[in-house]
């Protein structure tokens, strides 16, 4: 498998360049892979205007957030025990595609769910895939990403 991206680290104190995020009114397709727009789709779970209802559903809003530079999102939807201060957003990552290989619950009807996802990437001009499966739990009523395990 090709190189792992950089993880996102607790307490990196090295400047960074941040992507503006796009405007949720964005007619784009979105980047999740679903055949909405982005502002119909993960630009409203970006703005705040609507929460995930699953979590598949944020599952691909953070996966568009890591790919627009949403660091804000990114922190909002961490679960508070296992959230970092900041993440390190690579301007060299450029991300080039989300397929949802599995879930476990993460319904309406669900505290717990897992998502396993293959997200492609270009870094550098070197292709990689990032294989995990992501842990989500509800916080106060909204799905939260808590933690991942790469996938070999």
């Amino acid at each position: 498998m090709a190189r792992r991206p950089t993880r996102p680290t607790r307490n990196s104190s090295a400047a960074r360049p941040t992507a503006a995020p796009r405007a949720s009114q964005d007619a784009s397709p979105c980047l999740c892979g679903l055949s909405a727009s982005y502002g119909e789709c993960c630009g409203r779970f970006h703005a705040t205007t609507a929460a995930a209802p699953t979590a598949e559903r944020l599952m691909r809003s953070r996966y568009s957030a890591f790919a627009v530079g949403n660091e804000p999102y990114l922190l909002r939807s961490w679960h508070p025990a296992t959230r970092p201060t900041r993440v390190d957003l690579d301007p060299a990552m450029r991300w080039a595609g989300l397929e949802i290989l599995a879930t476990t619950e993460g319904s309406a009807f669900h505290t717990t769910g897992t998502v396993t996802f293959r997200a492609r990437y270009t870094r550098r001009g070197e292709e990689g895939a990032l294989h995990e499966r992501s842990r989500f739990e509800r916080h106060e009523g909204a799905w939260v990403y808590v933690d991942g395990t790469f996938v070999e």
